[in-house]
């Protein structure tokens, strides 16, 4: 007995398979671990079945998956685009002619045996090939013209199953019989009952790809024979080209071949000849290769996948080519700007206006000066925001930091350009921008054509779908794609529902609600209901404002940001969490996502300053985030009345309640009123010039960590702007209104 049919045995059956004609198999590692895979694979080699780890050479595919879409999912994974085989009704020609393909040389005796009413040839199968010797029962039945095949081996699983496709199986031989050859089954056995399963023709694997259950290897070991596919097949498709709009997904990790290579050399004493080394090896070789310069790529350009996929567009940067790219840029304005007479041509002056102060005396940081809401260059700066947007999801963080300097810095300049010169004036903007400028202006549809790239690239697209979801930020969006594969919300919620937060699963389930802007009069309305619950859960000296967008003066709004506060310190402790239990009760709140107690847990102090940073920002008081839906809607008595279960039709809203002590409810105000690029260059400002850092808790100094007590040792003001207009004094600076605070 060989060694794979002995570990067989030990296992339970005896190995009575022959894979010699079959197809590569391959092993889907999806809900597997390490160990089960190799297990599986260990398996399969035991029993001399051809394996593979090239998904694309495989015909068989053997894996845990359950649903056929998950299947079809996989192996796109895996760069194997297939189309499912539709299934035709039940074809029994088809099927019986492939009894009447005998495989092996028949020997039919003359005698007639008795099966119930029905009348059998014992029929013999001889094999040159095999020692054992196989016998069927072919049924004559009349009228019937084809004659079903009857297994007449006692040995027997009752528990095996038909499919379209089965392999035929091999009986041991009859024992207690002198003459194998001529021995007449029992016709009371039960073999002599049950219909053998069609003979799985090897040849109809060889156009599709099936994925099926690791159970029919099991099975079929036990039940001593191949059995039929149908009952384990989980998707059956063809191979087909990749579309022309597939997105391909990144393909997840697979189990590859441990291979031990010889001590490295150098390249000058050893000399290998290609044609020397086997045709396996090489393709081993060659995938080892294709995952180290995956690895590399991977390494270089950061967690999510290669930088070197947007290396050529228009909208990213390569480190490679920065020099390169920055001695063009520098030629091409020199060019630029001595070409006085082209700008004549097109009608620009040679004379600038008046530059504003803050250019003249080179204020780089946001916080220093002025910037509205609507400024005259909004339509170039739009076109920047595509850019930073495509830096941000591609993970060029140094990018994204440059634009948004240029971006604030364009925004608050008052005059509409008319010259690139204009723009090498501006503190945070260089040759580039002025190159784009100009690009701009030249363009017959005022677009660049780097933005333009951008929203059309098909990655970009999935990625911004997936920053879109509340909950998602950049680099949660490149994981979804690059490092799951997937390509839209359905994947989110199939694949990966169980591995989302409690966020980002609200985040999908509402995602259409929530990308709908809030009206401004929706935003009083909802903060006055805040508001009253706070005087409700204490008193009527409670105080709220609400920030972000809306106080800026935005018409629509992404979330709604309230802060509240109280004159009385121990009145704003754990006042978070007794407004939303308020909120709660009366069905403001469907969703409460998270309440954090961080500020009332180290008694309402500064947040300490730590050398080693932390990045706290501006998030460092007690917050509750909600979502929130109006209960009250027209006709809901009468809608109730007819359904109790009558479906609420206000949309759905993100609600963030903040609270901050009294005394440092100034610097809360401030840092949760300006603009990404204004709340990023205060902090710069206060640790740059002032040698402090700022945060929404307040003020510390860096060299001695100590409070910088703006607003009073328990606040002074009456009221909270005018705490606000405190910490702009404190920190130098002349105060601008929130709707000059508009950096984008």
């Amino acid at each position: 007995m060989t060694d794979e049919s002995s570990v067989a045995e030990s296992q339970g059956y005896q190995n009575t398979l022959d894979f010699a004609d079959f197809p590569p198999i391959f092993v889907l590692p999806t809900h597997m671990n390490e160990n089960d895979v190799e297990s599986l694979v260990d398996k399969l080699e035991r029993l001399q079945a051809p394996h593979t780890y090239d998904v694309a050479e495989a015909k068989l595919i053997l894996g845990r998956v359950t649903k056929k879409r998950r299947a079809e999912y996989e192996l796109r994974c895996r760069k194997l685009w297939t189309k499912e085989v539709e299934k035709d009704a039940f074809d029994i020609d088809s099927r019986m002619d492939v009894l009447d393909q005998p495989p092996k040389r028949r020997k039919t005796e003359n005698s007639m045996s008795k099966i119930g009413d029905t009348d059998v040839a014992i029929v013999i199968e001889d094999s040159s090939t095999e020692s054992e010797i196989e016998v069927e029962v072919r049924a004559q039945q009349e009228p019937t013209t084809r004659e079903p095949v009857l297994r007449a081996s006692p040995a027997v699983d009752d528990s095996s199953t038909e499919s379209e496709q089965g392999e035929e199986p091999i009986s041991e031989p009859m024992k207690g019989s002198s003459d194998a050859r001529s021995s007449t089954p029992n016709p009371a056995s039960k073999a002599a009952q049950a219909i053998s399963p069609p003979r799985l023709a090897v040849e109809d694997l060889s156009d599709t790809v099936k994925v099926i259950k690791t159970e029919w290897l099991d099975d079929s070991l036990r039940s001593k024979h191949f059995l039929p596919l149908d009952s384990y097949m989980i998707y059956e498709g063809r191979p087909i080209a990749r579309p022309a709009n597939a997105i391909p997904p990144y393909p997840q990790d697979q189990p590859k071949p441990v291979i031990r290579l010889p001590p490295a050399r150098s390249h000058s004493s050893v000399q290998v000849n290609e044609a020397d080394i086997p045709e396996a090896n090489k393709a081993i070789l060659e995938r080892a290769k294709a995952d180290m310069e995956a690895k590399l790529a991977k390494r270089n350009g950061g967690r999510f996948g290669p930088k070197q996929q947007f290396q050529d567009k228009t909208f990213s940067s390569s480190t490679q080519s920065d020099r390169h790219r920055a001695g063009q840029l520098a030629t091409q304005a020199t060019q630029l700007l001595h070409q006085t007479t082209s700008e004549h041509d097109s009608g620009d002056s040679s004379e600038l206006p008046e530059m504003p102060d803050w250019v003249k005396q080179n204020l780089k940081y946001a916080c220093e000066r002025s910037t509205p809401s609507d400024p005259p260059n909004q339509a170039f700066i739009a076109e920047l925001k595509k850019i930073r947007l495509a830096r941000l999801l591609t993970a060029d963080e140094i990018g994204v930091r440059a634009y948004s300097t240029s971006i604030a810095s364009l925004a608050a300049y008052p005059h509409r350009l008319t010259s690139p010169r204009e723009i090498l004036q501006l503190p945070g903007c260089d040759t580039k921008i002025a190159n784009l400028w100009v690009e701009y202006r030249n363009s017959e549809q005022g677009a660049l054509s780097a933005a333009t790239d951008a929203e059309h690239d098909p990655t970009l697209r999935v990625l911004r779908l997936f920053h879109d979801i509340w909950g998602v930020g950049a680099t949660t969006a490149r994981e979804f794609h690059y490092d799951r594969g997937w390509r839209d919300l359905d994947d989110v919620v199939e694949y990966g529902w169980q591995m989302l937060n409690r966020e980002q699963q609200i985040g999908v389930k509402f995602y259409a609600e929530l990308l709908q802007p809030i009206p401004r009069d929706e935003v009083a309305a909802i903060a006055s209901v805040v508001h009253a619950h706070g005087v409700r859960v204490r008193d009527d000296r409670v105080q709220s404002l609400v920030v972000g967008g809306y106080r800026r003066g935005k018409e629509g709004s992404g979330d709604v940001d309230v802060i509240l506060s109280h004159p009385e310190p121990r009145q704003t402790l754990r006042l978070a969490h007794d407004v939303v239990a308020s909120l709660e009760g009366e069905g403001w709140v469907t969703h409460t996502l998270q309440v954090r107690l961080t500020n009332s847990q180290r008694g309402q102090s500064t947040l300490p300053f730590r050398t080693a940073g932390g990045g706290h920002g501006f998030d460092s008081l007690d917050k509750a985030l909600v979502m929130w839906q109006d209960p009250e809607w027209p006709g809901k008595a009468e809608e109730l009345a007819k359904d109790s279960r009558a479906k609420n039709p206000n949309l759905h809203r993100r609600v963030d309640i903040i609270v901050s002590p009294w005394r440092t409810v100034g610097c809360a105000v401030m840092g949760w009123s300006g603009g990404t690029t204004f709340q990023r260059d205060l902090r710069r400002y206060a640790k740059n010039v002032k040698g402090w850092k700022f945060d929404s808790s307040g003020v510390r100094d860096r060299r001695s960590g100590r409070v910088v007590d703006l607003e009073g040792k328990d606040g002074v003001a009456e009221s909270m702007e005018e705490a606000e207009r405190k910490v702009f004094e404190g920190l130098g600076l002349v105060y601008r209104e929130p709707w000059e605070r508009c950096t984008g």
